[in-house]
């Protein structure tokens, strides 16, 4: 509905719920009041209680549609209606009476309106039903009944069916109607959302054929290169990509589209690598431990991208030619800070010596390496109690929008 919230809905729905049940409700007990009087023989407190409620009801409504103001209005139904529902049953057999059943119905009305007023009446209620009792216990009666034995069955009749009247016929269908709007609209929303992540997996699906046709231009246009330098930072570019692409097609193959489980991502990205640069007979082993992780695509991309650098300068400069080595990737959760993790990446190659950092070096990959673990949030440090090159790095987990890589 165009300029309403939904609480103003609500509200309008409870109002629309009250005024249906009290004007259906006043009509019958005026019809139940004069039933008694007429037909029944029941000519003492009963007809008036019904009557009174009745009529001040219909008085009570009407001046609703004048001041608009629904708590007012829906305190004094309560409070007349649980009065006249209590002396009809007290006159009309106690705790034994068949009326008995519409004093619960005003809690019920209450917690309709707001569970706060619903639980006022429950406790009120369960006074006045306590009252009734007392009068079974001839010490402290005080009423007598005043339905005649022979109009006791049809009284009885009419009371139940006023009762299951207003419970199903008022309150039933508009709970009915209720649980069909709230279906309805858990049904739309669920539509709506299984569209949207269907729409999301399509646009991972695109952005990765999209960065796999960058990639393969880079491929096309290092072939055509003579330059070896020139060739080198197209392949290293082409590997970027990607390590990119890769995200994007394990949000698309994945029924989770917002987080992607790392372990098999860096083991494809690194056996990627390592026969991208070593080829497929190599003496390369991998070793990975990562547990059951799952991150972001704002973080798995830039920490991705982190251990595409690590590993390309570890097989292309840390381990040499057709030798040996090890490659290691831990990753762990810091459980020190909430939302942090811990990368150790290396290798057991050459290394480099201490007095090269990546503010010094021409190194693109070693510059990259400590931008992205800026661009994380996060620490890095070299390990020198390991052979080769080995770093740990601290980070965090990102919920925002990736930054441009500076």
């Amino acid at each position: 509905m165009p300029g309403f919230t939904i609480d103003q809905e609500r509200l309008q729905d409870k109002t629309k719920l009250f005024l249906r049940v009290n004007y259906t409700t006043s009509i019958i007990s005026i019809l139940f009041g004069l039933l008694c009087y007429f037909l029944l023989g029941i000519t003492k407190v009963i007809p008036f209680a019904l009557l009174g409620f009745g009529v001040l009801n219909l008085i009570n409504l009407q001046y609703f549609k004048s001041h608009k103001k629904i708590l007012p209005t829906f305190n004094f139904s309560s409070i007349i209606g649980l009065i006249s529902s209590f002396i009809v049953t007290l006159y009309s057999g106690g705790i034994h009476s068949p009326f008995i059943f519409m004093i619960p119905l005003v809690a019920f009305g209450g917690f309709i309106n707001s569970s706060r007023y619903g639980k006022i009446y429950l406790n009120v209620i369960i006074v006045l039903i306590i009252l009734l009792f007392t009068q079974t216990i001839p010490e402290l009666k005080i009423t007598e009944n005043f339905v005649p034995e022979s109009s006791s069955a049809v009284f009885s009749l009419v009371a139940v069916l006023f009762s299951v009247f207003v419970l199903g016929n008022t309150f039933g269908k508009s709970l009915l109607k209720t649980y069909n709007a709230l279906y309805t609209s858990k049904k739309v929303m669920a539509n709506e959302i299984h569209e949207k992540e269907n729409l999301l997996k399509e646009v991972h699906h695109r952005v990765k054929n999209n960065l796999q046709t960058v990639s393969s231009l880079l491929s096309l246009q290092s072939r055509n290169t003579e330059s070896r330098p020139m060739k080198g930072l197209l392949k290293g570019t082409q590997n970027r990509v990607i390590a990119m692409a890769m995200v994007h097609e394990m949000l698309y193959m994945r029924k989770d589209i917002s987080h992607i489980e790392y372990k098999s991502y860096v083991q494809e990205l690194s056996e990627y690598l390592i026969r991208s640069i070593k080829g497929i007979d190599n003496n390369i082993n991998l070793i990975i431990d990562i547990p059951d992780i799952k991150l972001g695509i704002d973080t798995a991309i830039p920490l991705g991208l982190l251990i595409n650098e690590s590993l390309t300068n570890a097989l292309k400069y840390g381990i040499e030619g057709d030798e040996e080595g090890d490659i290691n990737i831990k990753l762990q959760k810091d459980s020190e800070k909430e939302n942090c993790y811990i990368l150790e990446i290396g290798d057991n190659g050459i290394g480099f010596p201490e007095t090269i950092n990546y503010k010094n070096t021409k190194s693109l990959g070693l510059k990259l390496i400590h931008n992205l673990t800026r661009q994380l949030r996060g620490t890095i440090e070299r390990d020198a109690s390991k052979k080769g090159t080995n770093y740990i790095i601290k980070f965090q987990e990102i919920k925002q929008q990736l930054s441009p890589v500076v």
